[in-house]
């Protein structure tokens, strides 16, 4: 539901309209208009290679994945960089995970990068699949991501539901709180059959450039007579915004034992940062002091801390890492760090160093 501001002079006395439903005449002049626009407007893309429909499946794949969490104009250089280093899926298959991780490091959410590696070895074995269902049964591909590689790559009929297509749809239908079954299933209504990847990447692209969240160029949209959140003169109040979970401070210790280019590196565990290397880090549990999470990390490593390096923090998935670098002696047997693949926390931390030594240095 929306409130439509009055005509007249005067205050504004909101009156309730109920969000519409598209009439299936409506459509044959909805999809036209939309794919005229994307024809003259929609964005060169370097994952866009082939014809449409038929686009590279494992461009695609590859894309759609990054993508998830990482906007489109990072996206690219990050792209581009790991095709470079595994251009087909066969190349992939075969490279040590290590290798993977290290091509994905600055994109964050690991998962991503070793479920990209394992689904690439049972294509390796059995053959790039050629429908959504097949898509789907591979480790790490959920709906979205199965339906945009159909759709863009297979010409199946797949309605692809994503963040931006949630907001053109709940613009267009003038709701308020679309819930993921309402998208999804405003989605299959709209989509194109005959041009399936061409409509998915049309919509896609005109929230990006067009029907954009805070500020939407209603007057160039293709869509705009069809659009209840334009007639109601507030578009960027569709949808209303989502309730995001609390951010959860966490604190930790982590020890520097060499320096920027050789240092003692661990293993991290976990979904998020499975699979990486880092420096050895201690939480700082509830109730307990820095100092405490400290020593406790330096007598497991057997090492004596020096002294401090610096704090940096860092987000990641509803939580914001404070962490405190400390330099020390002794422990474990140092690893080159260029090869290693590393977090952007570990990265950070790792520049105090370099900070560090950069102020020795510098002239008076």
């Amino acid at each position: 539901m929306f409130w439509l501001p009055e005509d007249t002079v005067g205050p504004r006395r909101p009156r309730y309209t109920p969000p519409v439903t598209l009439s299936p005449t409506d459509l044959p002049a909805l999809r036209s208009a939309l794919l005229t626009w994307f024809g003259r407007a929609g964005r060169a893309l370097p994952w866009r290679t082939g014809p449409e429909g038929r686009r590279d499946p494992y461009r695609v794949w590859v894309s759609e994945v990054l993508l998830q969490q990482t906007q489109v104009a990072r996206g690219r250089v990050y792209f581009e960089r790991f095709l470079d280093a595994f251009p087909t899926v066969q190349v992939l298959a075969e490279a040590p995970i290590e290798a993977v991780l290290k091509a994905w490091e600055g994109c964050g959410y690991y998962a991503r990068a070793r479920n990209l590696h394992r689904a690439a070895g049972v294509m390796a074995r059995e053959g790039i699949p050629t429908t959504y269902d097949g898509w789907r049964a591979l480790p790490g591909v959920g709906p979205y991501t199965a339906a945009a590689v159909a759709s863009l790559a297979c010409g199946e009929a797949r309605a692809v539901n994503d963040g931006n297509v949630r907001r053109v749809l709940a613009r267009l239908h003038g709701e308020r709180q679309p819930t993921e079954a309402w998208v999804q299933a405003r989605a299959d209504e709209l989509l194109d059959p005959a041009r399936p990847g061409a409509w998915n990447e049309a919509v896609m692209d005109l929230g990006a450039t067009v029907c954009t969240p805070k500020a939407p160029r209603c007057g160039e949209c293709a869509l705009a007579a069809w659009c209840v959140a334009f007639r109601s003169g507030e578009p960027a109040t569709f949808p209303a915004p989502k309730v995001r979970a609390a951010v959860r401070e966490v604190r930790a210790v982590a020890l520097l034992l060499g320096d920027a280019r050789e240092a003692v590196l661990e293993r991290r565990e976990g979904t998020l940062l499975g699979g990486l290397m880092g420096l050895p880090t201690g939480v700082v549990a509830e109730g307990e002091s820095e100092r405490d999470a400290l020593t406790r990390l330096a007598a497991r490593l057997g090492v004596t801390v020096t002294g401090e390096l610096g704090t940096v923090t860092h987000g990641m998935t509803h939580r914001r890492i404070t962490l405190t670098v400390y330099g020390g002696q002794g422990g474990p047997a140092r690893t080159p760090v260029a090869g290693a693949a590393l977090s952007r926390l570990d990265h950070k931390a790792l520049g105090l160093w370099e900070r560090r030594q950069a102020s020795l240095f510098a002239p008076a």
